[in-house]
């Protein structure tokens, strides 16, 4: 038995893959209906969403659950993906690989380290070659995004590392 998360604290790097690795997010439709399935999710309160992309096989994301687990949060996501997939006709298409991979953010240091990660991933997969040109990323500036939780928010000192 898998144990479940009894307790909401926390802000997570959640990544997910495609069954079997398949670069489903290559078009642009199927990209939208998950930019606007994650969205909705946020909008109803399920989550804050920090950050984000979408490669054409995997998700990686920055969210903090709202009042529900982290598990449940992701059932809301690959669930409610997959339910719209199927309303647009793709009955038998399967989406998504079993499971997630998550790490708890512990610091504005981690924060940091893994949204860097998420914005320099479709750079390192050789999709754009500036951060900000990848459209289906919040580093490209077009999608609303929650605050960085004050607690993971850096101190005067660790700013002063990184832009000194």
């Amino acid at each position: 038995m898998i144990p479940q998360r009894v307790h909401n604290f926390g802000t997570y790097f959640v990544s997910t893959q495609t069954w079997q690795r398949r670069n489903l997010f290559r078009t642009d439709e199927l990209a939208q209906l998950l930019i606007d399935t994650v969205v909705g999710y946020r909008d109803r309160g399920r989550f804050l969403l920090h950050e984000f992309v979408i490669m054409p096989n995997h998700l990686h994301l920055l969210i903090t659950p709202s009042g529900i687990t982290l598990e449940r949060a992701m059932q809301f996501i690959k669930g409610g993906y997959s339910h719209v997939v199927t309303e647009t006709g793709r009955k038998s298409l399967e989406v998504w690989q079993k499971g997630f991979a998550d790490h708890r953010i512990r610091d504005a240091e981690d924060y940091e380290r893994h949204r860097g990660y998420i914005h320099d991933n479709p750079v390192q997969a050789g999709l754009c070659t500036n951060r900000t040109e990848y459209r289906w990323s919040s580093a490209s500036g077009t999608w609303t995004l929650d605050d960085v939780p004050q607690r993971l928010k850096p101190t005067e000192s660790f700013v002063g590392e990184r832009h000194g």
